[in-house]
């Protein structure tokens, strides 16, 4: 089916104590948006966002749009750059696409499509559309999500999606790292990427001890956080380099988490050197964004923790080859959603993107379950359904 794509703007003011974003007009966020609509009228639309993500040409975006679907990619005002990114003011950008598309667009129902990062996103969101309680930031200042008015979402599609952001990267933390101002002062009985480092497949106990030292090491990275926090001004802001944030177990053995993905590698390439490279998770970060998106006890975008207040109908797609989300986090999430009305389904053979000419048919089925799954709660026409089987 053919679609129109169109961009457009989503402007509100920014009530930012400080400039967290490069360029632009100060005053107000301006959030790229793109909308997908094809040539017959829907009275629903699936919001996607990442926090950080410009997905607006994903294999999977476009497909749902082919299908009948009509789709809007909102970038966030961190798109490409999560150094200074506060999680609340992501979900505030969410908001502001919702209202849009409910009260300027004329959507009756917003389907929430959170895809890879956006799929914890997509559940905080919800829990404080639903329930607010965050009146501000781990590192303080706005927004108070109690004051926003956020409108909840009709339904959720959780597609390749992980825990949170702040799990994630702890999942990933080279656990080795002793000193964060040199990153070769290491424990050798952790170095994974050593000479003389252990060596796959990893027992139970090696990973015990790996997954508490990557705890451990989260938390004194939050402990330093907190401590510069306390002796500078309350106006001022500091950023600070992690090395060493691609160091996750799974990547170097297959039994860990297992499912169809490539030993030795990641969605980044080969971890080892991703481990230390210019481009990483929380590779360069803020003090105050450290403790919103990264801070394993105090950042609050938590999927599971927000999943179990989703209160509405539940989709989760995994993918059975995906490099990036892991079967663990699709499960935990799945397990953790608390709507009755909840469904779990794994494509077998997808990657992360459904790019490539042999992803096509994978990604048709993800297409296909999402329209059946969206018209059995009248959320599509059910004549997608009949094109679709055509």
């Amino acid at each position: 089916m053919s679609y129109d794509r169109i961009p457009y703007l989503v402007v509100f003011p920014d009530s930012s104590t400080h400039r967290d974003t490069y360029g632009g007009v100060g005053e107000h966020v301006a959030l790229e948006s793109y909308l997908l609509r094809p040539h017959r009228p829907s009275d629903t639309v699936l919001v996607f966002m990442h926090p950080i993500g410009g997905g607006a040409y994903l294999p999977m975006v476009t497909a749902l749009a082919r299908a009948g679907h009509h789709v809007i990619y909102c970038g966030s005002r961190y798109r490409g750059v999560d150094s200074a990114l506060i999680m609340e003011k992501v979900v505030e950008d969410l908001g502001a696409c919702v209202r849009d598309a409910r009260d300027r667009l004329g959507y009756a129902n917003v389907v929430l499509a959170g895809w890879s990062g956006g799929g914890a996103l997509s559940l905080y969101y919800q829990q404080q559309a639903r329930h607010p309680t965050v009146t501000a930031p781990p590192g303080g200042g706005p927004p108070d999500l109690t004051a926003l008015n956020l409108i909840p979402a009709d339904a959720v599609l959780l597609l390749a999606a992980h825990v949170s952001r702040h799990g994630t990267l702890t999942e990933w933390l080279d656990a080795s790292v002793l000193d964060e101002s040199d990153p070769t002062v290491r424990n050798p009985a952790l170095d994974l990427y050593g000479a003389d480092g252990p060596q796959p497949p990893y027992g139970a106990a090696f990973l015990e001890t790996y997954r508490a030292a990557q705890i451990a090491r989260n938390r004194r990275i939050t402990a330093w956080v907190r401590s510069e926090l306390d002796r500078l001004p309350a106006d001022e802001e500091r950023g600070f380099v992690v090395h060493g944030t691609m160091a996750d177990p799974r990547w170097l053995d297959p039994a860990v988490d297992p499912n169809d993905r490539q030993p030795g590698r990641c969605y980044l390439g080969d971890p080892r050197i991703v481990n230390n490279g210019p481009v990483g998770l929380a590779r360069f970060t803020t003090l105050r964004s450290w403790l919103s998106q990264w801070s394993y006890d105090e950042a609050r975008g938590d999927g599971v923790r927000c999943a179990a207040d989703v209160g509405v109908p539940t989709l989760v797609i995994g993918n059975s080859a995906d490099d990036a989300c892991t079967p663990s986090h699709t499960r935990r999430l799945f397990d953790a959603v608390g709507h009755p009305d909840r469904a779990l389904h794994v494509v077998q053979g997808a990657t992360h993107y459904y790019a490539g000419p042999d992803q096509q048919p994978r990604r048709a089925e993800a297409v296909g379950v999402v329209t059946g799954w969206l018209a059995d709660r009248g959320l599509a026409p059910a004549a997608l359904l009949r094109e679709g089987a055509s």
